[in-house]
């Protein structure tokens, strides 16, 4: 199970962790705040900018990590079409697909260890309020780990799904997808269970 990654090196990677997740936290909250269609271009170009800076090859990893998007993005944009709201449509598309294309920027380019220490630092004060970094750290650190798997399952059962039958498989292999998913869970619990526990680990 690997998280997301990069095989490529980088200007990005020697910057901290903490000093990445407070750019992406300030881009972030900038994306949302901003209404107008010309200023979300602009980001969006920058965003590419950055990737470009890094060659060509970057450039193509990081639009490859934005093929799960594609089924929300069609599905957006219909909408929109439908709804005759193509402005607003095309703010929300470009503001997800910078959104996502800056998060895996920051999460491609960090080791997950850093991040996870890192946000457990900033829960730390919160101890006093019952809130238990070392938890927090865990479930991040799963998400980051099982979501590429999930992903790559995903695919697997399409391809089975399409080896068997002409049809397209759409939401038949949602219900084997989401068992995997239970199963791993409860695999990964026993596993946890076996080592103490969270608190134990």
């Amino acid at each position: 199970m690997l998280a997301l990654s990069t095989p490529f090196a980088t200007v990005f990677h020697p910057i901290p962790a903490g000093a990445k997740l407070l750019a992406l936290l300030l881009c972030s909250t900038m994306l949302f705040l901003v209404t107008s269609l010309s200023l979300h271009i602009l980001f969006l170009i920058g965003t590419a900018l950055l990737y470009v800076s890094q060659g060509t090859a970057f450039l193509w990893f990081g639009v490859r990590l934005l093929k799960p998007l594609w089924i929300f993005i069609a599905l957006i944009a219909l909408w929109h079409v439908f709804t005759a709201d193509i402005p607003q449509g095309l703010i929300i598309l470009i503001r997800m697909i910078t959104a996502v294309s800056l998060a895996n920027l920051v999460t491609c380019t960090t080791p997950t260890d850093a991040l996870i220490d890192t946000v457990m630092r900033l829960f730390s004060p919160l101890k006093r309020f019952g809130v238990k970094p070392k938890r927090i750290g865990l479930m991040i650190a799963l998400f980051l780990r099982f979501t590429p798997v999930l992903i790559q399952k995903s695919a697997h059962l399409q391809d089975a799904f399409r080896a068997r039958s002409a049809k397209k498989s759409t939401w038949k292999t949602v219900l084997p997808l989401a068992v995997i998913a239970l199963d791993d869970a409860e695999h990964v619990a026993e596993a946890l269970r076996a080592r103490g526990g969270i608190d134990g680990t």
